[in-house]
């Protein structure tokens, strides 16, 4: 793994590089508050057998710059052609996680040129309507300052999204803090900016820009509770949009919103791309 930073759209990205010799090269993006590390998980379980990876820290998260304003998709798009452009990557292999599988549609529904094809990760033209709740846990963590490194991480641990942990969660939730030099921690995303993503999201006519995408896709959907004893993404709303889609596959995977990307689960995503790209 490399670490890069790149000047595109008026700021500062930051990216991770896995298996640079690796052909073909897939980008992909994280979720609503998460960083580069998202896929270490998927890293970890073999992804880069085959493929070079890039992950980037979108704006307003991990290393990247986080302008006061300015994170629509159009905003987190246009950091992402540059990032394409810097890579020499003409038509990209392009996915995510969560919000970052929306941004991949958004870019596939917006700059069909520039996108081969797709790989959603727990994302859909309509989510579980309790999801600003269930994300609730999540968001609590951020413009929180907790006494040290430690006590963030053992309350990672705890949260009730995590059903299990596993060691690559670690490296994701140590990209995810800034350690302060008196020691204390807190998390890089800003809970402004983060809501500003999220009715960016909200107001996105997402069943027309499902619907416009003509490239061909997989929608790997996490059929475990989140939280409040629920999936975030209920299989047969992941179905619908598969529907909505011209060229899409739907692939059911154990694990839940967060634990589909770590341990046993994550192979089994793993080898759902691998089945999808190759």
């Amino acid at each position: 793994m490399t670490d890069y930073t790149i000047s595109t759209n008026n700021i500062e990205l930051h990216y991770v590089e896995y298996h640079p010799k690796g052909n073909p090269t897939l980008v992909l993006m994280h979720g609503l508050t998460a960083n580069a590390h998202a896929f270490d998980g998927l890293v970890n379980h073999g992804l880069t057998r085959h493929f070079r990876l890039i992950s980037p820290d979108l704006r307003g998260r991990g290393l990247s710059s986080k302008p006061a304003f300015r994170y629509g998709l159009e905003d987190h798009a246009q950091d992402i052609l540059g990032l394409l452009d810097h890579l020499g990557i003409e038509k990209a292999l392009l996915g995510g996680h969560s919000y970052g599988a929306l941004l991949s549609v958004y870019m596939a529904a917006h700059y069909p040129e520039r996108v081969e094809r797709l790989v959603i990760l727990d994302a859909a033209a309509e989510m579980n309507p309790n999801a600003p709740a269930m994300l609730g846990p999540t968001l609590s963590r951020l413009d929180k300052t907790f006494p040290s490194y430690a006590s963030f991480l053992e309350e990672m641990k705890a949260a009730p999204q995590n059903t299990f942990w596993d060691k690559d969660m670690e490296s994701y939730y140590k990209a995810d803090a800034h350690i302060r030099e008196d020691g204390t921690a807190n998390p890089y995303p800003n809970l402004s900016n983060i809501i500003e993503v999220a009715t960016g999201v909200a107001q996105q006519p997402w069943v027309q820009t499902f619907e416009q995408v003509m490239q061909p896709a997989v929608l790997i959907n996490a059929l475990d509770n989140y939280t409040m004893d629920e999936p975030l993404l209920p299989d047969f709303k992941a179905k619908e949009t598969v529907e909505l889609m011209h060229h899409c596959r739907y692939v059911g995977v154990d694990g839940n919103h967060q634990t589909m990307l770590y341990g046993a689960n994550a192979d089994r995503v793993v080898r759902a791309i691998e089945a999808f790209l190759l």
